[in-house]
């Protein structure tokens, strides 16, 4: 399952999500904005746009590579778009597994994946009231 959302992403309750009774391993994954500084400003927030229904669309494409590359038992992925704070989560992963090893992999393809191939931009928000767009080096797209 994936899932674009402007809520915050409340990660304990997708944490809680059931394992399949076969899986002895879940793997999850917080993608949370960070105070880094950039141009010696501190970054405040940062703001995600994208194209829903082709990152839906995409999204569900990458869930269904992982768990058929990894023999998973099952994979979730929601995507926070809008305002993100410092210390919020952009992005949660989780994955179930029979093996860690498999779940670790799963999560981590997931992840990259996303990075390159959904249409979603990112501009920061930064102390001194300036913003900017980031460009994303995983793909050639620009704002």
């Amino acid at each position: 399952m994936f899932a674009i959302t402007t809520d915050p992403i409340n990660c304990e309750n997708l944490t809680k999500i059931h394992t399949p009774q076969s899986c002895g391993a879940k793997v999850s994954f917080e993608g949370i904005v960070r105070p880094d500084k950039n141009v010696n400003q501190k970054v405040i927030s940062l703001l995600y746009i994208g194209d829903e229904p082709l990152c839906i669309s995409e999204g569900e494409r990458i869930i269904s590579e992982a768990i058929e590359k990894f023999c998973l038992a099952h994979a979730v992925c929601v995507q926070r778009i809008g305002m993100v704070s410092v210390h919020e989560a952009a992005i949660w992963i989780g994955v179930w597994s029979t093996h860690r090893d498999a779940a670790f992999q799963g999560c981590r393809y997931i992840i990259e994946e996303v990075k390159k191939r959904l249409l979603i931009w990112k501009k920061e928000f930064l102390a001194d009231g300036t913003s900017q767009w980031v460009r994303n080096p995983a793909t050639s797209i620009h704002v």
